[in-house]
């Protein structure tokens, strides 16, 4: 057995997306003398999953064992991931990511909203740095933004997610509310002026995205419209707490690798 790591994110055409990724797995304690290779799904050229691949098994890497760095299981990518590594025999929707070249064994791991409550400490710790002595009398509502799906399967699995993570605020911390809203379909603009129109609530918009890019830049402010709420763009990166989820992940596989061979 000769195992290696092959960490999977999205990708972004924001280099300093890409940067956070590589700063969270490079300040994680993984098990010494193991190669990682960092990855994306797209745009990152010379760092695509195959390219990831290829280099492990070039270092006589038997056993691959994947940390898909996402959010949420609802993303539709983890699925075609999944497929195209071997681990399923078929995606559940289509897609044009075909199968990879690997040879070596793979162990698939959990995306980050299979732990609720080092999500919820993130997320506490955020809100409770950028507010304010004034801010911190007014009452809030949390409002836990998502991507979100289109296709039912998915989008049940984001729901499902984002509201763990929400009852788990609530649980860790006495705010006023918490409620959640995803992009698709499109529910965030609604639940801000429903608790604008029937509460004094301040409603503060929580970006449940990786790194700061795209969605949380530009999506999220323009789907704001007139409605008026605090967001400060802040995504979970960077945070120490999910340099350790990458470290529960890592040890997590290499066990689970073990168990096997």
């Amino acid at each position: 057995m000769n195992p290696g790591f092959l960490v999977i994110c999205h990708g972004s055409r924001d280099a300093s997306w890409v940067v956070l990724v590589d700063e969270a797995v490079q300040q994680a304690v993984l098990p010494e003398g193991l190669p990682v290779e960092v990855v994306f799904l797209e745009i990152v050229e010379g760092r695509l999953i195959q390219d990831g691949i290829d280099r492990l098994e070039a270092k006589g890497v038997t056993d691959l064992l994947v940390i898909p760095f996402f959010v949420s299981g609802g993303s539709t990518h983890l699925d075609e991931i999944a497929y195209a590594l071997g681990v399923k025999a078929e995606p559940a929707i289509e897609t044009d990511l075909g199968p990879f070249r690997v040879r070596a064994n793979v162990y698939f791991g959990q995306p980050m909203d299979s732990e609720p409550e080092e999500l919820a400490k993130i997320i506490i710790e955020k809100h409770h740095e950028n507010l304010s002595a004034e801010e911190s009398k007014d009452p809030e509502v949390l409002l836990l933004v998502a991507h979100g799906s289109d296709h039912p399967v998915f989008y049940e699995r984001w729901v499902q997610g984002i509201q763990r993570i929400a009852d788990e605020v609530r649980k860790q911390d006495k705010f006023v509310e918490v409620d959640t809203a995803l992009l698709l379909p499109d529910q965030m603009y609604d639940k801000i002026i429903r608790w604008q129109n029937e509460t004094d609530y301040t409603v503060r918009l929580v970006p449940l995205f990786l790194s700061s890019g795209y969605f949380t830049n530009r999506v999220i402010p323009k789907r704001m419209g007139q409605a008026v709420c605090k967001y400060n763009g802040q995504a979970l990166l960077p945070h120490p707490l999910v340099s350790r989820w990458l470290e529960r992940q890592a040890r997590t596989a290499l066990q689970s690798a073990r168990k096997n061979t």
